[in-house]
């Protein structure tokens, strides 16, 4: 079978949504025998006025876990500045919809603060050596390994943003492609809720690459 890539974007200026429950479920269903479950999962953004993006971040966790993907395939990269900060009226919890449950405990604490940046992200995402730099866990997926890719921020035309810096549609491409040209993945899902993720992708993935673009408002 060909690899595939699914690319999901979402296009909202703020999302309402609980995160990507139906397109990571639909993954997990999917998965045949051979090959492992890998996931990246990256909130860009800091600050309490941006708590969605972590409270979905961390809820995509939860799912992962709750299917049996172990800790050691899921690479968590979230500034880490809700649960505890001083405007959450309860310290430690984090929730993704109204009166759900707290999705923090649990969560792998592997890129926090300074280590949540576009540099990182790309050398984890193809699996490149992070010893030194916070857990140290990458993308280690091969030819029969499933991998999701979950970004949830800000963004502008062609770029998606991070704490201090963005990161470029053709940054992001390049490292799909990468991937692509080493095997490393049978299935892709890159889901992005951002303002213009459309700009990302769009006629920017390469020709060689079996992909499929959804767009979603």
């Amino acid at each position: 079978m060909k690899a595939a890539l699914c690319v999901v974007l979402l296009a909202l200026a703020c999302s309402c949504r609980a995160g990507p429950s139906a397109e990571l479920r639909g993954m997990l269903a999917e998965k045949e025998e051979a090959g492992s479950i890998w996931a990246l999962l990256v909130a860009g953004s800091n600050s309490w006025m941006n708590y969605r993006h972590q409270a979905d971040i961390c809820h995509a966790y939860q799912v992962l876990h709750a299917h049996g993907v172990p800790d050691d395939h899921i690479v968590v990269m979230m500034y880490d500045d809700i649960a505890h900060n001083e405007e959450n009226p309860n310290p430690g919890v984090i929730i993704n919809h109204l009166k759900g449950p707290n999705v923090y405990p649990g969560v792998p604490h592997d890129y926090t603060k300074e280590a949540v940046t576009p540099e990182n992200f790309l050398k984890i995402l193809t699996g490149e050596n992070m010893n030194g730099t916070g857990s140290g866990k990458t993308i280690q997926s091969g030819p029969d390994d499933y991998v999701f890719v979950y970004f949830a921020d800000h963004g502008a035309p062609g770029i998606v943003a991070f704490p201090d810096k963005m990161l470029s549609a053709k940054k992001w491409n390049e490292a799909i492609t990468k991937m692509h040209q080493e095997n490393r993945y049978k299935q892709m899902v890159v889901y992005v809720e951002a303002c213009e993720s459309g700009s990302m992708f769009d006629k920017l993935l390469s020709d060689n690459i079996n992909g499929e673009i959804d767009l979603r408002h």
